[in-house]
């Protein structure tokens, strides 16, 4: 398998609403990877109108069964706990 480039996680962009890492594809539309996908260990983002594939470096992540509510994020990405409201 071959890959178009190598592109670090902070360097995409994180959408909370759909959970996904996204970055630009060539033809225009743009490459995604899913928070569980990297959760598993998966490093390969797809582009979904093209044959190119990125390879995204970033540090592993705990298994998606291992996480906590507090640790899955709001906004932020994977790895920056959301803030936790604390009632009164």
């Amino acid at each position: 398998m071959s890959v178009y480039d190598e592109i670090e996680i902070e360097d995409m962009t994180w959408d909370a609403k759909l959970q996904i890492y996204h970055y630009p594809c060539p033809c225009g539309d743009r490459f995604e990877i899913c928070v569980a996908d990297l959760r598993d260990g998966e490093d390969i983002a797809v582009c979904p109108s093209c044959s190119l594939m990125i390879k995204v470096i970033f540090d592993k992540l705990p298994p998606l069964w291992e996480s906590r509510p507090d640790d899955i994020p709001k906004d932020g990405g994977p790895g920056k706990a959301a803030p936790v409201a604390v009632a009164a």
